[in-house]
């Protein structure tokens, strides 16, 4: 009886002398494939301001997927102070789902909360033996393509929105005559070469292996030579030519492409309840300071900010580029069309 008089006076005093204990917070941001080596580099320079300014000690958690399996494990339960994704849609549908994130997210910081953009290239081989220089050149008998699958990444969905506005702007001659009301017959008759083109090259024949994110792609291409060409991140081939197996490979940039807006978010309803709104607030407005764009320029993601990126300007070759907004009505309009169940991705055979 003693024995557990005592046992008890030792919890009580034990669980007394934790009140006074300050707990270090962990945050945890969930963010897209080609991102790890970004916020690897970001979160430690984050930790060190954040210990400067306030004496507090951060503990990071990361997590790195498909942008569209990501934004459902949020939904599901996964615990995100913040979401880095690969496309607004994926955010949004964050919000549609599970209200965990307030509808106007996109207004909270700048450039509609992209810290910074990119778009997407082509990596081939050394010496490009397959003499592949622009879309068109993906349709060649002999050439294997490795993509990620659209319904699970985000840069997938943008591989295939820069093919499909490749051929509108090849057939229309101006991608601003899309929205003219005069050329409707003239738009549709470009959608469906536009859709014949996107079957010719999204197929089981062209595209051996489809993985479910952009860096298990890139590793199928880069590690496992699978593959004549990758459609990839631009940020994502120009790391990989820095790798021992770099050597081997080249950058090959079309005659245009998509501008690809990766945005970043709050999880409101996490950080309300974690208690960790004021560091998610400073984390992702970090990001958008002369630090966090000189490491997003390192990383070879196109920052925001003009004045870092004037400093990489050899770095970031001038491209011809369309928005998402301009050719295919945003990213709820692009959704429904390409990528929901039974819209044009659904029909091309790929299955």
């Amino acid at each position: 009886m003693q024995k557990l008089f005592f046992l008890a006076v030792s919890c009580l005093l034990l669980l007394s002398g934790c009140n006074g204990c300050k707990q270090t917070p962990y945050f945890l941001n969930v963010s897209y494939d080609p991102t790890r080596e970004l916020y690897e580099e970001y979160n430690a320079k984050f930790a060190e301001h954040w210990k400067a300014t306030t004496g507090e000690t951060l503990e990071f958690q990361r997590s790195n997927g498909g942008s569209g399996s990501q934004a459902r494990k949020v939904i599901g339960g996964l615990d995100a102070d913040v979401v880095t994704l690969a496309l607004a849609y994926d955010i949004d549908n964050i919000c549609k789902q599970s209200t965990l994130i307030a509808p106007d997210w996109q207004t909270k910081f700048p450039h509609n909360s992209c810290p910074y953009y990119s778009t997407i290239v082509f990596l081939v081989r050394k010496g490009n033996p397959k003499g592949i220089h622009d879309w068109n050149d993906l349709q060649k008998d002999d050439v294997k393509i490795i993509t990620p699958d659209p319904k699970t990444s985000g840069g997938a969905r943008w591989n295939y929105l820069a093919a499909w506005g490749y051929i509108l702007d090849k057939e229309l001659g101006d991608l601003s005559a899309v929205n003219d009301p005069a050329k409707k017959e003239q738009v549709e008759a470009a959608s469906a070469k536009a859709f014949e083109f996107v079957k010719s090259i999204f197929n089981a024949q062209k595209v051996p292996v489809m993985d479910s994110g952009a860096r298990q792609a890139t590793h199928t291409f880069v590690q496992n030579h699978v593959g004549d060409v990758l459609l990839a991140w631009e940020n994502e081939a120009l790391y990989f030519l820095t790798s021992k197996e770099g050597q081997d490979l080249e950058v090959v940039r079309p005659s245009i492409s998509i501008l690809a807006e990766p945005p970043v978010a709050i999880v409101d309803k996490v950080v309300d309840k974690k208690g960790t709104r004021k560091v998610a607030e400073a984390y992702l407005k970090y990001l958008y300071g002369p630090e966090g764009q000189e490491i997003c320029a390192k990383h070879y993601y196109r920052p925001s900010d003009e004045e870092v990126a004037k400093k990489y300007a050899d770095r970031f070759v001038e491209l011809k580029l369309f928005k998402i907004d301009d050719v295919f009505g945003g990213w709820a309009k692009a959704q429904k069309e390409h990528f929901d169940d039974g819209g044009t991705f659904d029909k091309i055979g790929k299955k």
